[in-house]
């Protein structure tokens, strides 16, 4: 099996190579930018590209990104994003229109070389490994969009608003209702969304959480 690292931390990527030669893999290319690590997928057509979600120059998303022109551009190759922190949209995004073949751990869980070996050789056939705690992640963000279903297009409407930052008395005045009606709106979006009673900004702001993710 062969694999290319993508990393911007030399001595991380470095260490995973050691770690990823000694049981057996092969290495065929380290490497600590984007744009290099397609040119290196190009050179070498590895089984399988170790890609850090966030690299330069901005440190944003930028592996992930790349890691989606990857998959585009060579479907068989196989792709696991590695993460310090959890990062569910592209995980969802690569889950969902290319299941096979891709794999998404946190940093700290691949640590154990067998089983980083074997989450390589699963995606290199084909196979879609996912870090539990990505997997949680995702079937939270399937829930709140499976709830937000419930909701009515008023409330919808009521909810986009909230969502811009306005007050009740503002998305009254917005759409032409009393606030006792927008009130009403809204303590039926909590209903639906499942938030128990509580302090209304913070049921609020959970509110909002929701309906951000399915947008």
């Amino acid at each position: 099996m062969r694999v290319v690292i993508a990393d911007d931390a030399v001595l991380w990527r470095e260490g995973l190579a050691r770690l990823l030669t000694e049981a057996g893999v092969e290495v065929c290319a380290l490497v600590g930018e984007s744009r290099e690590l397609v040119d290196s997928a190009a050179e070498h057509r590895p089984d399988v590209a170790l890609v850090d979600v966030r690299m330069p120059p901005s440190y944003s998303h930028e592996g992930a990104e790349v890691a989606l022109e990857l998959r585009d551009r060579w479907p068989a190759m196989g792709i696991v994003l590695l993460s310090q922190t959890l990062e569910v949209r592209y995980a969802a995004e690569l889950a969902r229109s290319h299941p096979r073949g891709f794999g998404y751990l946190l940093k700290d869980r691949v640590l154990d070389a067998a089983a980083l070996v074997d989450a390589l050789k699963s995606v290199a056939s084909g196979g879609t490994v996912l870090d539990p705690d990505v997997v949680a992640a995702l079937l939270v963000g399937r829930r709140s969009q499976d709830r937000l279903t419930r909701l009515t297009p008023r409330e919808r409407d009521v909810m986009a608003l909230v969502a811009e930052g306005r007050s009740n008395a503002a998305i009254a005045a917005h759409l032409a209702l009393s606030e006792k009606t927008i009130e009403s709106h809204i303590a039926s979006v909590f209903t639906k969304l499942g938030l128990l009673p509580a302090p209304d900004d913070h049921r609020r702001v959970l509110a909002v959480l929701a309906w951000l993710q399915e947008l």
